[in-house]
């Protein structure tokens, strides 16, 4: 399949992004890497893909830059995914930028910033909750090193395929580092949805290149692109 991942914004993608290269081109998948987001309103030219991997963050950050979509690109993006092609989400690419609050009708939820947290990046469980589920498919339950979101927006629609459980916790959070009360329980990780015609995979793992070295990560990307570019049920 033609596949095009979107990278750049404040994250290390510097890191993430040539090992998801990598492993997509390994599969057998032609892969073609930017960072700028105009090919979003250029219809022909997206037309040539299977499938949209988002593999960024799209916001204005303090200190940081806009990376913000256009109202040219976010248009070309909403028009690719409902008009029947793949998009696959990952990590905090669900991030709601503050001037397009409709991006989220896509993603079926995520990150906002200023309301969205997590513990500090480290080890945890990622669960199987929906075994049957294609983004599944060959992977159980598996330990990685990684962020454990909360706080997210969630939409209904869902179908959650993987789950994170943590216990309650205080940890700095913020530009100030300010101490902030985390509550337990169990969150969702990854899920699919529809948007118009197409199929959006979401997966909030993936923060780091060490996080992407994990093999059932890469199975479940992998998977993701399959599912949301229509080969598999």
């Amino acid at each position: 399949m033609r596949l095009l991942v979107l990278s750049g914004g404040r994250h290390p993608y510097e890191e993430s992004t040539p090992v998801l290269e990598s492993f997509l081109t390994g599969a057998g998948h032609e892969v073609t890497v930017t960072e700028d987001a105009a090919v979003l309103a250029d219809g022909v030219a997206m037309d040539g893909y299977d499938a949209l991997v988002f593999n960024t963050r799209r916001e204005n950050v303090p200190d940081f830059g806009d990376w913000s979509l256009s109202a040219a690109e976010q248009a070309g993006l909403r028009d690719y995914i409902s008009g029947g092609k793949g998009f696959v989400c990952l990590h905090i690419a669900t991030c709601r930028a503050a001037g397009w609050p409709e991006y989220h009708d896509i993603t079926g939820g995520g990150w906002i910033s200023g309301t969205s947290y997590h513990p500090p990046y480290g080890q945890f469980t990622v669960n199987v909750s929906d075994a049957g589920h294609a983004g599944v498919k060959g992977v159980g339950d598996f330990d990685t090193n990684d962020e454990l979101y909360m706080g997210l927006a969630l939409n209904e629609g869902n179908d959650v395929f993987i789950t994170g459980t943590a216990e309650d916790g205080t940890y700095p959070w913020g530009p100030e580092r300010n101490p902030q009360f985390m509550p337990g329980g169990t969150y969702p990780l990854g899920w699919t949805r529809q948007y118009g015609a197409g199929n959006v995979f979401v997966l909030l793992l993936g923060h780091d290149g060490r996080s992407f070295e994990t093999p059932e990560f890469q199975q479940i990307v992998l998977n993701g692109v399959e599912w949301a570019a229509g080969a598999t049920a």
